[in-house]
C-alpha cells in the first residue's frame, strides 16, 4: 500500500473516534493536526484536544494510537498531543458545523 492510500485509511479509522462530549468525530472536530506516514508504514499523529482540562485527555489519545496501530497495514503508530495551536470551533469541518447546528 502506498504513503498516500495508507494515510486515507488512517484517516477513515480516526473519523471513528469520537470526543464523548460532541457527537462529531475528532476529525471532523478538528482534532486532528497531522497525519505522517514514515518508512516502513510507520504512523505518526499529531493531535489536540478541545481543552487542556478536556475529561478524555487521558484516554482519547490512547484510543486514537490503539485504533490506528491495529490497522494492519500500520507498522507502529505514535500520536502526539499538542496544543500550539490551541483548538477552536473555527477548525471544525462544514460538516461538523452542521451537525452541531453552528
Amino acid at each position: 500500500m502506498d504513503d498516500e492510500s495508507l494515510r486515507d485509511k488512517v484517516i477513515e479509522t480516526l473519523k471513528t473516534c469520537y470526543d464523548p462530549e460532541i457527537p462529531v468525530d475528532i476529525y471532523e472536530l478538528g482534532l486532528i493536526y497531522e497525519v505522517a506516514v514514515g518508512e516502513g508504514a510507520r504512523v505518526d499523529v499529531t493531535m489536540t484536544l478541545t481543552s487542556p482540562m478536556c475529561p478524555v485527555a487521558e484516554s482519547l489519545p490512547p484510543e486514537v494510537e490503539a485504533k490506528v496501530r491495529a490497522l494492519p497495514e500500520v507498522s507502529d503508530a505514535k500520536v502526539e498531543v499538542t496544543w500550539d495551536p490551541p483548538w477552536n470551533p473555527e477548525m471544525m469541518s462544514e460538516a461538523a458545523r452542521l451537525e452541531l447546528n453552528m
